[in-house]
């Protein structure tokens, strides 16, 4: 059995083609490959998108996801929750798993702790309102300034941030587990890691913040991120992926 692990893929599966990602040759459903945020294919529930989806379905491997920053939350919304190899999960499809945030699962042996979530840093313009009246001028101004922006509900969610509940969540899951698990999976990283991979571009939030006192106080293996688009290794623990899949040794 195998464990693969890559970055963001905002809807785009070119990765996964058979030519690309040569190892799928050799593997079932009970192999996996998991995103480590930004999935992008729970996003305005079109034709395209359930046909991206029904292509994953019908890969050879079970694919995984922890929530990015870039995701409809309102529509994740609208799936159930289920319990998959101890922990929460919202099944997209029979093998394309959304996995819940401040859980900790048991994947071919090994223990993984989950919390998707971040900030979009793409916003400099702000949030828009849909029903604000002065929408459409606003927009405009924003366009021909050429700001980053987001719209709320449309391209933007509070919920990219976790809830106080799913803290407490995944500290309690940590505490049942020792605060001890083979494997960590997020899609943006602790502050500290951050601070040091982008000499402070990035803001730190209460997430990041979160994640800093679980690296200090988890042990573990190995923590995998993406986010940052970019494919690089700090502290021999943390990997931050983009387009590279890497594969386990489990």
């Amino acid at each position: 059995m195998a464990i693969f692990v890559t970055g963001d893929t905002h809807g785009d599966f070119t990765r996964f083609k058979k030519e690309i990602f040569y190892e799928q040759a050799e593997l079932t459903k009970d192999d996996c490959v998991i995103i480590a945020g930004d999935f992008g294919s729970v996003w305005d529930g079109s034709a395209r998108e359930r046909c991206q989806l029904d292509w994953l379905e019908r890969k050879s491997f079970t694919t995984l996801f922890v929530s990015g920053n870039h995701e409809n939350f309102d529509l994740l919304a609208e799936y159930p929750t289920e319990d998959w190899h101890g922990g929460k999960v919202q099944r997209i499809r029979p093998s394309v798993i959304h996995l819940l945030r401040g859980q900790v699962y048991d994947i071919q042996g090994k223990t993984f702790f989950t919390m998707g979530g971040g900030s979009s840093h793409d916003i400099s313009g702000g949030i828009l309102e849909p029903d604000d009246p002065q929408f459409k001028r606003k927009r405009r101004k924003l366009d021909a300034s050429r700001a980053l922006y987001r719209v709320n509900h449309r391209s933007w969610w509070k919920e990219e941030l976790p809830s106080e509940e799913e803290y407490q969540t995944a500290r309690a899951s940590l505490e049942e587990h020792g605060w001890k698990v083979d494997y960590i999976v997020t899609h943006c990283g602790p502050t500290s890691v951050q601070d040091e991979l982008s000499g402070r571009f990035y803001k730190a939030d209460p997430l990041t913040d979160f994640l800093d006192e679980v690296a200090e106080r988890c042990a573990f293996r190995n923590w995998f991120l993406g986010h940052y688009h970019v494919n690089s290794v700090i502290r021999e623990k943390f990997a931050i992926l983009y387009e590279q899949i890497i594969r386990l040794k489990i």
